[in-house]
This record gives C-alpha cells, structure tokens and sequence, in this order.
C-alpha cells in the first residue's frame, strides 16, 4: 500500500506527496505500484497471499520512522567522529551497505531469503531468487522530497549518510545528487541521511 506521508493531504498522497516531515519506508511497499503498493491483499481458498491492483489503497506504506533512520537527526559537529559517534558510518546506504562498508549485491540484508522467490517447482519447493541491492535501498520523502518516480517506474529515492562542505539549505544537495531534507539548513561538517535524486532500480 502506498505511503501516506503525515503532512500530505488525501488527493496530494493519492499523487506523489513530497509534504511534511521527512520520513523513510520500505522500497517495496511505500512507491505507487511497488510489489506491495497500491494492491489490496487477500487469501484464496489455499492460503495463497492475492494481490488486487488498487492505488486508491493508501496507507503507512511501511514507513519506518523508529529505526534509528530518518532526517532528522543531523551529524555534527564534526564529521566524520560525529557520524560514528551516532551509530553509522560515512557513506553509509541503508539496506545495501554492509558492517565493512562494502555494498551488498542482493537483497538479503533488507529481507530474509531476499524477498522473492521463484514459482513452486515440481517438488514445492520454492527457491530464493533475491532482487539486486540497487532495488531494495531504504527510501525517503517529505521536505520537499517525492515518495516515487511519479512515472514508471515507480520506485522510491534512497537514502546516504552525507557531509555538509558548507551552508546547506533544505532541498539543496549536500553531496552531488543527495539532497538535504532535514527541513533546516546544515552548516559546515554536520552530516545528514542525504536522498538521492536518482531513485532505485526498477523491480
């Protein structure tokens, strides 16, 4: 179900909100016409999980607000010691980069097994078939940030621990392609989870 954010209007997160709080969610869910957004969910007569396309099914998204991510909290002073003292790292991509700083190739640091499995073979088994990483990054909006692409595909921006060179302005990026939403000005050496202007590979 599409994310909702909290400051936005029914007709405006019906659309691709951007108002409010920034706020971070599930790239699966929260996009418009993600895997799991916009779709009403129900079972068959065996148990089996249906998905109905409907994108006036509006709700949480799976925003994730108390995980420890978001935009708010800002860094600093000075990175990087302020960034490690908060638990992260410089340069870090929630849902893609490892404990070493590495990326991860798949999605199974976001889901168990991946996420995604192929059909049900002969034996019932279905085996793990996990998405990329560059499709399962965690996701922001708000501040001025949209949830999604707005256009096929409808995936979501992700996120990056960043460094502010100077005086950053709300909107403005931080680093080159991730923008301060914090919803205030940073000034030299405070960091920021900076969303990108790219958004995620399609899935």
């Amino acid at each position: 179900m599409a994310a909702s954010l909290p400051g936005a209007t029914a007709a405006e997160n019906a659309a691709n909100p951007t108002q409010g709080r920034a706020v971070i969610f599930d790239p699966l869910s929260g996009p418009k016409s993600s895997p799991f957004g916009g779709a009403t969910l129900s079972w068959d007569a065996n148990n089996h999980v249906v998905k109905t396309p409907d994108p006036t099914n509006l709700s949480s998204g799976a925003l994730a607000t108390g995980i420890g991510f978001g935009s708010p909290p800002i860094f600093g002073l000075t990175a990087p010691a302020s960034i490690i003292a908060a638990g992260f790292s410089d340069d870090y991509t929630p849902g893609v980069t490892k404990p070493d700083l590495t990326a991860a190739t798949d999605s199974t640091l976001m889901y168990l097994g991946g996420g995604k499995c192929d059909a049900p073979g002969a034996d019932g088994v279905a085996a793990p078939n996990p998405y990329t990483a560059a499709q399962v990054a965690l996701c922001m909006a708000g501040n001025g940030g949209s949830r999604d692409g707005g256009t096929t595909p409808f995936t979501g921006f992700p996120i990056k621990t960043v460094t502010a060179s100077g005086t950053v302005a709300n909107g403005a990026d931080v680093e080159t392609g991730f923008a301060n939403r914090s919803g205030v000005s940073l000034s030299t050496g405070q960091s920021v989870f900076g969303s990108s202007g790219t958004p995620n590979t399609d899935v």
